[in-house]
Protein backbone atom coordinates (compact mmCIF):
# COMPACT_ATOMS: atom_id res chain seq x y z
CA UNK A 1 0.00 0.00 0.00
CA UNK A 2 1.40 3.39 -0.92
CA UNK A 3 1.17 6.38 1.39
CA UNK A 4 0.17 9.17 -0.99
CA UNK A 5 -3.27 9.40 0.61
CA UNK A 6 -1.82 10.41 3.98
CA UNK A 7 1.10 12.72 3.22
CA UNK A 8 -0.88 15.98 2.91
CA UNK A 9 -3.33 17.79 5.15
CA UNK A 10 -6.50 17.22 3.12
CA UNK A 11 -9.04 14.57 4.01
CA UNK A 12 -8.27 11.13 2.54
CA UNK A 13 -10.92 8.46 2.04
CA UNK A 14 -9.57 5.35 0.30
CA UNK A 15 -11.50 2.12 -0.25
CA UNK A 16 -9.63 -1.16 0.17
CA UNK A 17 -10.92 -4.01 -2.02
CA UNK A 18 -9.81 -7.35 -0.56
CA UNK A 19 -10.54 -10.96 -1.51
CA UNK A 20 -8.82 -13.02 1.21
CA UNK A 21 -8.12 -12.78 4.93
CA UNK A 22 -4.42 -12.53 4.09
CA UNK A 23 -4.97 -9.48 1.86
CA UNK A 24 -7.21 -7.91 4.48
CA UNK A 25 -4.72 -8.41 7.28
CA UNK A 26 -1.67 -7.35 5.29
CA UNK A 27 -3.16 -4.10 4.00
CA UNK A 28 -4.91 -3.02 7.19
CA UNK A 29 -1.90 -3.78 9.40
CA UNK A 30 0.41 -1.91 7.01
CA UNK A 31 -1.95 1.07 7.07
CA UNK A 32 -2.12 1.09 10.86
CA UNK A 33 1.61 0.63 11.44
CA UNK A 34 2.31 3.51 9.07
CA UNK A 35 0.07 5.70 11.21
CA UNK A 36 1.70 4.57 14.43
CA UNK A 37 5.16 5.27 13.00
CA UNK A 38 4.06 8.85 12.30
CA UNK A 39 2.66 9.34 15.78
CA UNK A 40 -0.94 9.55 14.54
CA UNK A 41 -3.86 8.56 16.80
CA UNK A 42 -5.31 5.37 15.31
CA UNK A 43 -8.69 3.66 15.65
CA UNK A 44 -10.26 0.56 14.09
CA UNK A 45 -14.03 0.04 13.76
CA UNK A 46 -14.71 -3.19 11.85
CA UNK A 47 -16.88 -6.31 12.39
CA UNK A 48 -15.77 -8.56 15.25
CA UNK A 49 -14.04 -11.37 13.29
CA UNK A 50 -12.02 -8.79 11.34
CA UNK A 51 -11.05 -7.06 14.57
CA UNK A 52 -9.37 -10.29 15.63
CA UNK A 53 -7.53 -10.60 12.31
CA UNK A 54 -6.12 -7.11 12.76
CA UNK A 55 -5.26 -7.59 16.44
CA UNK A 56 -3.41 -10.80 15.67
CA UNK A 57 -1.58 -9.22 12.75
CA UNK A 58 -0.46 -6.24 14.83
CA UNK A 59 0.84 -8.23 17.76
CA UNK A 60 2.20 -5.87 20.42
CA UNK A 61 1.39 -2.81 18.30
CA UNK A 62 -2.31 -3.36 19.02
CA UNK A 63 -1.89 -1.85 22.50
CA UNK A 64 -1.80 1.70 21.11
CA UNK A 65 -4.98 1.42 19.01
CA UNK A 66 -8.66 1.92 19.84
CA UNK A 67 -10.73 -1.09 18.69
CA UNK A 68 -14.52 -0.98 18.20
CA UNK A 69 -16.82 -3.72 16.93
CA UNK A 70 -18.67 -2.03 14.06
CA UNK A 71 -21.58 -4.47 14.30
CA UNK A 72 -22.35 -2.81 17.65
CA UNK A 73 -20.95 0.74 17.39
CA UNK A 74 -22.20 1.12 13.81
CA UNK A 75 -25.30 -1.08 13.84
CA UNK A 76 -27.17 2.00 12.67
CA UNK A 77 -25.05 3.51 9.86
CA UNK A 78 -26.43 6.95 10.72
CA UNK A 79 -24.53 7.15 14.00
CA UNK A 80 -21.11 6.15 12.62
CA UNK A 81 -20.10 9.67 11.56
CA UNK A 82 -21.06 11.55 14.74
CA UNK A 83 -20.33 8.87 17.34
CA UNK A 84 -17.53 6.72 15.92
CA UNK A 85 -15.59 8.78 13.37
CA UNK A 86 -16.14 12.33 14.63
CA UNK A 87 -16.04 11.03 18.18
CA UNK A 88 -12.47 9.81 17.70
CA UNK A 89 -11.24 12.57 15.38
CA UNK A 90 -12.63 15.38 17.54
CA UNK A 91 -10.91 13.90 20.59
CA UNK A 92 -7.56 14.33 18.76
CA UNK A 93 -7.75 17.80 17.19
CA UNK A 94 -4.01 18.26 16.66
CA UNK A 95 -2.33 16.56 13.71
CA UNK A 96 -3.61 13.82 11.42
CA UNK A 97 -5.90 11.07 12.66
CA UNK A 98 -6.10 7.62 11.04
CA UNK A 99 -9.15 5.34 11.17
CA UNK A 100 -10.25 2.07 9.59
CA UNK A 101 -14.03 1.93 9.27
CA UNK A 102 -15.86 -1.06 7.74
CA UNK A 103 -19.58 -0.20 7.79
CA UNK A 104 -20.70 -2.71 5.13
CA UNK A 105 -20.28 -6.43 5.65
CA UNK A 106 -21.90 -9.60 4.33
CA UNK A 107 -25.14 -9.94 6.26
CA UNK A 108 -26.21 -6.30 6.06
CA UNK A 109 -29.82 -6.41 4.90
CA UNK A 110 -31.35 -4.82 1.81
CA UNK A 111 -33.25 -2.49 4.15
CA UNK A 112 -30.00 -1.35 5.78
CA UNK A 113 -27.91 -0.96 2.65
CA UNK A 114 -29.21 2.40 1.32
CA UNK A 115 -28.35 3.98 4.68
CA UNK A 116 -24.89 2.37 4.51
CA UNK A 117 -24.21 3.72 1.03
CA UNK A 118 -25.36 7.20 2.00
CA UNK A 119 -23.12 7.05 5.07
CA UNK A 120 -20.07 6.27 2.95
CA UNK A 121 -20.91 9.16 0.63
CA UNK A 122 -21.53 11.64 3.44
CA UNK A 123 -18.15 10.94 5.06
CA UNK A 124 -16.67 13.06 2.27
CA UNK A 125 -18.79 16.06 3.26
CA UNK A 126 -18.37 15.52 7.00
CA UNK A 127 -14.55 15.54 6.86
CA UNK A 128 -13.82 17.86 3.95
CA UNK A 129 -10.63 19.81 4.65
CA UNK A 130 -9.75 17.90 7.83
CA UNK A 131 -6.48 16.09 8.44
CA UNK A 132 -8.11 12.67 8.74
CA UNK A 133 -7.60 9.44 6.80
CA UNK A 134 -10.44 6.89 6.83
CA UNK A 135 -9.76 3.56 5.12
CA UNK A 136 -12.90 1.55 4.27
CA UNK A 137 -12.44 -2.17 3.49
CA UNK A 138 -14.78 -3.99 1.08
CA UNK A 139 -14.96 -7.77 0.67
CA UNK A 140 -15.04 -8.29 -3.12
CA UNK A 141 -15.97 -11.96 -2.73
CA UNK A 142 -18.92 -11.77 -0.34
CA UNK A 143 -20.46 -8.39 -1.09
CA UNK A 144 -22.91 -7.75 -3.92
CA UNK A 145 -21.35 -6.26 -7.10
CA UNK A 146 -23.55 -3.17 -6.68
CA UNK A 147 -21.94 -2.52 -3.30
CA UNK A 148 -18.49 -2.63 -4.89
CA UNK A 149 -19.64 -0.35 -7.71
CA UNK A 150 -21.05 2.16 -5.20
CA UNK A 151 -17.77 2.12 -3.28
CA UNK A 152 -15.98 3.31 -6.40
CA UNK A 153 -18.38 6.27 -6.48
CA UNK A 154 -18.08 7.16 -2.78
CA UNK A 155 -14.28 6.86 -2.49
CA UNK A 156 -11.84 9.05 -4.45
CA UNK A 157 -8.96 6.61 -3.92
CA UNK A 158 -9.02 2.84 -4.52
CA UNK A 159 -6.55 0.29 -3.11
CA UNK A 160 -6.33 -3.30 -4.29
CA UNK A 161 -5.67 -6.32 -2.10
CA UNK A 162 -2.07 -6.25 -3.31
CA UNK A 163 -1.69 -2.62 -2.22
CA UNK A 164 -1.90 -0.92 -5.63
CA UNK A 165 -3.40 2.54 -5.33
CA UNK A 166 -5.37 4.37 -8.03
CA UNK A 167 -7.71 7.31 -8.46
CA UNK A 168 -11.39 6.43 -8.94
CA UNK A 169 -12.74 7.73 -12.25
CA UNK A 170 -16.30 7.16 -10.91
CA UNK A 171 -16.01 9.34 -7.79
CA UNK A 172 -19.17 11.44 -7.27
CA UNK A 173 -20.37 11.08 -3.68
CA UNK A 174 -23.37 13.38 -4.13
CA UNK A 175 -24.77 11.02 -6.79
CA UNK A 176 -24.99 8.21 -4.23
CA UNK A 177 -26.68 10.44 -1.65
CA UNK A 178 -29.29 11.38 -4.25
CA UNK A 179 -29.75 7.84 -5.64
CA UNK A 180 -30.54 6.35 -2.24
CA UNK A 181 -32.86 9.18 -1.20
CA UNK A 182 -35.63 6.75 -2.08
CA UNK A 183 -39.34 7.17 -1.30
CA UNK A 184 -40.31 4.70 1.40
CA UNK A 185 -43.24 2.37 0.69
CA UNK A 186 -46.42 3.07 2.66
CA UNK A 187 -46.65 1.41 6.05
CA UNK A 188 -48.37 -2.03 5.88
CA UNK A 189 -51.45 -2.26 8.13
CA UNK A 190 -49.91 0.10 10.67
CA UNK A 191 -51.56 1.81 13.59
CA UNK A 192 -51.36 5.55 12.85
CA UNK A 193 -51.83 8.83 14.71
CA UNK A 194 -52.08 12.23 12.99
CA UNK A 195 -50.95 15.04 15.29
CA UNK A 196 -50.45 18.77 15.60
CA UNK A 197 -48.87 20.86 18.36
CA UNK A 198 -51.55 20.20 20.98
CA UNK A 199 -51.32 16.44 20.36
CA UNK A 200 -47.63 15.97 21.19
CA UNK A 201 -48.21 14.39 24.63
CA UNK A 202 -50.91 12.14 23.15
CA UNK A 203 -48.76 10.95 20.25
CA UNK A 204 -46.01 9.95 22.70
CA UNK A 205 -48.53 7.96 24.74
CA UNK A 206 -49.79 6.35 21.52
CA UNK A 207 -46.24 5.28 20.57
CA UNK A 208 -45.67 3.68 23.98
CA UNK A 209 -49.02 1.89 23.94
CA UNK A 210 -48.39 0.45 20.48
CA UNK A 211 -44.83 -0.54 21.40
CA UNK A 212 -46.03 -2.43 24.46
CA UNK A 213 -48.80 -4.11 22.47
CA UNK A 214 -46.26 -5.30 19.90
CA UNK A 215 -43.84 -6.71 22.48
CA UNK A 216 -41.30 -4.01 23.27
CA UNK A 217 -40.29 -3.67 26.92
CA UNK A 218 -37.74 -2.25 29.33
CA UNK A 219 -35.28 0.48 28.42
CA UNK A 220 -36.27 0.30 24.77
CA UNK A 221 -39.54 2.00 25.68
CA UNK A 222 -37.53 5.00 26.86
CA UNK A 223 -35.75 4.99 23.47
CA UNK A 224 -39.14 5.06 21.76
CA UNK A 225 -40.38 7.94 23.86
CA UNK A 226 -37.22 9.98 23.22
CA UNK A 227 -37.12 9.34 19.47
CA UNK A 228 -40.84 9.95 18.92
CA UNK A 229 -40.72 13.13 21.01
CA UNK A 230 -37.82 14.51 18.96
CA UNK A 231 -39.31 13.67 15.56
CA UNK A 232 -42.84 14.81 16.27
CA UNK A 233 -41.61 18.06 17.82
CA UNK A 234 -39.51 18.65 14.70
CA UNK A 235 -42.67 18.15 12.61
CA UNK A 236 -44.51 20.83 14.58
CA UNK A 237 -41.62 23.30 14.45
CA UNK A 238 -40.09 22.63 11.03
CA UNK A 239 -42.50 20.32 9.18
CA UNK A 240 -45.59 22.38 8.60
CA UNK A 241 -47.03 22.16 12.09
CA UNK A 242 -48.36 18.62 11.86
CA UNK A 243 -47.49 15.07 10.89
CA UNK A 244 -48.43 11.39 11.10
CA UNK A 245 -46.81 8.67 13.20
CA UNK A 246 -47.24 5.03 12.19
CA UNK A 247 -46.05 1.98 14.17
CA UNK A 248 -45.85 -1.65 13.06
CA UNK A 249 -43.91 -4.89 13.47
CA UNK A 250 -41.61 -6.12 10.72
CA UNK A 251 -39.78 -9.41 11.20
CA UNK A 252 -37.92 -9.10 14.55
CA UNK A 253 -38.18 -5.31 14.72
CA UNK A 254 -40.65 -2.57 15.42
CA UNK A 255 -40.81 0.23 12.89
CA UNK A 256 -41.76 3.84 13.66
CA UNK A 257 -42.44 6.26 10.84
CA UNK A 258 -42.97 10.01 11.01
CA UNK A 259 -44.21 11.80 7.88
CA UNK A 260 -44.59 15.57 7.62
CA UNK A 261 -44.46 18.41 5.10
CA UNK A 262 -40.95 19.60 5.96
CA UNK A 263 -37.88 19.24 3.78
CA UNK A 264 -34.34 18.57 4.96
CA UNK A 265 -31.84 20.65 3.02
CA UNK A 266 -28.72 19.68 5.01
CA UNK A 267 -27.45 16.25 3.91
CA UNK A 268 -25.57 15.94 7.21
CA UNK A 269 -28.61 16.62 9.39
CA UNK A 270 -28.45 14.27 12.35
CA UNK A 271 -24.82 13.35 11.62
CA UNK A 272 -23.08 16.56 12.63
CA UNK A 273 -22.34 16.83 16.36
CA UNK A 274 -23.49 20.16 17.79
CA UNK A 275 -20.91 22.81 18.49
CA UNK A 276 -20.16 23.63 22.15
CA UNK A 277 -22.91 25.86 23.47
CA UNK A 278 -25.20 25.21 20.52
CA UNK A 279 -28.90 25.28 21.40
CA UNK A 280 -31.03 22.73 19.57
CA UNK A 281 -30.02 20.75 16.52
CA UNK A 282 -29.70 17.44 18.37
CA UNK A 283 -33.07 15.81 17.67
CA UNK A 284 -32.33 13.66 14.63
CA UNK A 285 -28.87 12.80 15.97
CA UNK A 286 -30.45 11.46 19.17
CA UNK A 287 -32.75 9.30 17.05
CA UNK A 288 -29.69 7.91 15.25
CA UNK A 289 -28.07 7.14 18.61
CA UNK A 290 -30.97 5.12 20.06
CA UNK A 291 -32.22 3.36 16.90
CA UNK A 292 -30.86 0.21 15.26
CA UNK A 293 -31.50 1.72 11.83
CA UNK A 294 -32.80 5.01 10.43
CA UNK A 295 -34.09 5.38 6.87
CA UNK A 296 -35.00 8.81 5.54
CA UNK A 297 -36.52 10.31 2.41
CA UNK A 298 -36.90 14.03 1.80
CA UNK A 299 -38.29 15.91 -1.20
CA UNK A 300 -40.64 18.65 -2.32
CA UNK A 301 -43.64 16.78 -0.93
CA UNK A 302 -42.20 16.39 2.58
CA UNK A 303 -39.96 14.20 4.69
CA UNK A 304 -40.32 10.66 6.01
CA UNK A 305 -38.14 9.39 8.85
CA UNK A 306 -38.41 5.70 9.67
CA UNK A 307 -36.53 4.21 12.61
CA UNK A 308 -36.20 0.56 13.64
CA UNK A 309 -35.80 -1.04 17.06
CA UNK A 310 -35.03 -4.72 17.56
CA UNK A 311 -37.42 -6.59 19.79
Amino acid sequence: MTSTATTHEAFAHPALFYRTEQEYTQQTVTFLREGLSRGEPVAVAVPGPNLELIRTGLGGDAEDILFLDMTEAGRNPGRIIPKVLRGFADAHPKGRVRIIGEPIWAGRSAVEYPACAQHEALINAAFEGRAVTILCPYDEVRLDPQVIADARVTHPTLISGEGRESVSDAYDWQAVVDRYNQPLAPAPDAAAFSYSREDLPAVRRFSLAQSTRLGLAGDRLMDVELAVAELTTNSVIHGGGRGTLAVWAEREQLVYEVRDAGRLTDPLAGRRPPEPGQLGGRGLMLVHYVADLVRLHTGDDGTTVRFYLSL
